[in-house]
């Protein structure tokens, strides 16, 4: 400011200055960059909001119409800042738009069309598999390991691989296992005394999933897992960790689907090595005893051995211990997850519908009236529980949604429709398990829908609980047997009623992608006389 008041002459007392401007060139400067600034900062915005309402204008382009998507979020809003459950969403998207072949949603900025036309579903699944081959999941293989799963993997790496596992779950691998799962439903039983003796309520999810992780371990691993009798079973602790909703693993998933090229950047840090380093050891371990002591079963590891053996048998894959150990960890991962809930999800149907579940009980003391150990032919007359599980898993499909990615352009048959290569494509499972037009009154409990008159009049695309097509889920077989094994166990000689701390009306966990209850599923447990 001096430099400009030394140019003012000296005023006489009781003189009036001019109105005179003063200009520091400093000023000036600052003036001029705090405009630059706010102009900027303008730029930004609307640069930011032209990206995001073109980006959200991809399906209106197209004449596709759906729900009004959220800016940065999309429709669907992750487990950060969770509104409604996904299997809700999925729900009420198919209800207000059942009647359109197909929808357009957002995950973030990435585009999904949703498929609810039967007849296109057939030709995403089965007739057209080879475009849609891909399950539209990226993996970040080194930071996220054991990702590299058949559920997950590539198409390439997954045609190669597939062949080689699939003979595991033959019905004549399940034959030789079944007593495998035998013995553990004797564990199980065992735990069912107990509970029934302390007259206290149990939480059926958990005590299925104990019983699932160990006949994983005695049929995928050949361990002894010991998860019924162990309350500090280190294998039960790594199983609550992989579902576990910790708020830095809810920052992982957040980030890793709205901003993956941060997830390259930082996901290691935020993914827990402890799970990975867990079962990378674990199988490499057992692999190395095996080898050492000539132990064989017919199992996952066996078949993995065999693999990293010949490794000639499969070519452009390295088979790294991680990529191998990833391939049985899917089984762990979904043997005790979706089977668990499965389990659980009957049983609270049952509490409260007693005369399904007494029907139950008769038809599993009438097959097994000799008591003693289940055999594989026991499960398979057992028809009216079966019944009863398709049900469970069409009120309660463990994954509302699946995905797929087309992998080259495609125009949907009868229509206009092509969407580019790279777009995802969502299947709305649980929209058609509950579309009233399939199931009339979809929120009743009725397993008479599954008898076979009912099943050949529906359109075989209207039940997807494992998916369908040469990509479904290769596990079905063995989680239809071993959650079998686990219902007719607890059902024989035990009783489960609703109690105070039973959830109802049913509440699903907003924060997960899967149908998971969100307070567990608390139930009575007490023994029943044999007539």
């Amino acid at each position: 400011m001096q430099t400009v008041l030394k140019y003012i002459p000296k005023i006489k007392k009781r003189q009036v200055l001019p109105a005179i401007i003063f200009v520091d060139s400093n000023l000036a400067y600052c003036t001029m960059d705090y405009y630059q600034f706010l102009f900027a900062i303008g730029a930004i915005f609307l640069a930011v909001y032209y990206y995001y309402t073109s980006v959200y204008n991809f399906w209106k382009n197209r004449g596709i119409p759906g729900p009004k998507p959220s800016m940065l979020t999309g429709n669907i809003m992750g487990p950060l800042t969770p509104k409604t459950c996904l299997a809700t969403a999925v729900k009420k998207w198919y209800d207000d738009l059942k009647n359109e072949p197909f929808f357009g949603i957002y995950e973030g900025q990435t585009p999904v069309l949703v498929v609810n036309d039967l007849e296109l579903v057939r030709d995403v699944f089965i007739r057209d598999f080879s475009v849609f081959m891909d399950r539209g999941t990226r993996i970040f293989e080194k930071i996220e390991p054991l990702t590299q799963h058949l559920a997950f993997l590539e198409p390439e790496k997954w045609k190669l691989l597939r062949p080689k596992l699939s003979p595991v779950f033959t019905s004549g691998k399940m034959k030789e296992m079944f007593p495998l799962i035998a013995e553990c439903a004797g564990n199980l039983e065992n735990l069912l005394d107990k509970v029934a003796n302390s007259e206290q309520p149990v939480n059926c999810h958990e005590m299925a999933a104990k019983f699932m992780i160990d006949v994983i371990g005695s049929c995928a691993f050949g361990i002894n897992m010991n998860a019924i009798a162990d309350e500090d079973s280190k294998f039960r602790k790594m199983a609550k960790k992989l579902i576990d909703h910790s708020f830095r693993q809810i920052v992982c998933e957040s980030c890793k689907r709205y901003a993956p090229s941060l997830f390259k950047v930082i996901g290691g840090y935020l993914q827990p090595k402890e799970i990975d380093d867990f079962f990378i050891g674990l199988v490499r371990d057992t692999m190395n005893y095996r080898e050492e002591n000539n132990v064989f079963r017919p199992d996952v590891i066996h078949m993995l051995m065999e693999l990293k053996k010949h490794p000639e048998k499969i070519e452009n894959i390295e088979l790294t211990d991680s990529l191998l150990t990833a391939q049985a960890f899917v089984f762990f991962m979904a043997g005790f997850h979706t089977s668990s809930l499965a389990m659980g999800h009957a049983l609270y149907e049952l509490a409260q519908h007693q005369d399904v579940q007494d029907k139950v009980r008769q038809e599993v003391r009438n097959v097994h009236k000799s008591g003693g150990t289940l055999n594989y032919g026991d499960i398979k007359e057992m028809k009216y529980l079966e019944k009863v599980f398709n049900e469970t898993l069409r009120k309660y499909p463990v994954t509302p949604r699946l995905r797929r990615g087309a992998m080259e352009d495609y125009t949907f048959k009868g229509t206009k429709l092509t969407i580019p290569k790279g777009t995802k494509v969502y299947i709305p499972v649980y929209g058609f398990h509950y579309d009233s037009d399939i199931y009339p009154e979809p929120e009743k409990f009725d397993p008479e829908r599954f008898n076979e008159e009912a099943v050949a009049a529906r359109h075989p695309m209207s039940y997807l609980p494992f998916g369908s097509g040469p990509r479904n889920c290769i596990g079905a077989r063995f989680a239809h047997y071993q959650s079998m094994v686990g219902l007719s166990t607890i059902l024989r000689n035990h009783k489960v009623d609703v109690c105070e701390k039973t959830m109802i009306p049913y509440e699903p966990d907003p924060r997960s992608d899967f149908l998971i209850p969100k307070r567990g599923i608390h139930l009575k447990l007490s023994k029943v006389a044999n007539s």
